[in-house]
């Protein structure tokens, strides 16, 4: 399997979220990510993609793309994700390790940096194409973005 860093383009996301404090917890993170998806069943909304962001420190953020009205509640939260410029790669962790890509990532846009093809490195997010814990295939093309600005 090949792994390559791009610079690319992509859409804004309109979803809703639901956002905590506390240590990582991988049970916790896939709980809301289904509360947020059966939220979106019960109110009769197509979902897409599913987006996993760490805003701060010990801050989650668990996100899915939705289409249609929609209005939040006291618990879920309804947004748009701009769109812009992003440093972007697509991988399966059954084959590559995340702790390899993410370290190759940040290299590789430090060099960017010190190079000057991009000025800030923002925040990082992980973009599932749907379920990844019962489709494989969204499993199989993880996509890591940080938002970069030139």
């Amino acid at each position: 399997m090949t792994v390559d860093f791009v610079f690319r383009k992509v859409p804004s996301y309109r979803v809703i979220s639901y956002s905590w404090k506390g240590p990582w917890n991988d049970s916790r993170i896939r709980k809301e990510f289904e509360n947020l998806a059966a939220w979106a069943t019960s109110h009769q909304l197509r979902s897409s993609h599913w987006i996993f962001m760490e805003p701060g420190d010990k801050k989650w953020t668990v996100a899915v793309e939705v289409a249609g009205k929609v209005r939040g509640d006291r618990r879920v939260r309804v947004r748009t994700l701009p769109a812009g410029r992003v440093a972007s790669v697509t991988f399966d962790p059954e084959v590559v390790s995340p702790r390899v890509v993410y370290h190759g990532l940040n290299d590789w846009l430090r060099w960017r940096r010190k190079d000057g093809d991009i000025r800030i490195v923002g925040a990082s997010r992980e973009v599932y194409p749907g379920n990844p814990w019962k489709d494989p295939k969204a499993w199989a093309h993880t996509e890591v973005q940080f938002t970069v600005k030139k």
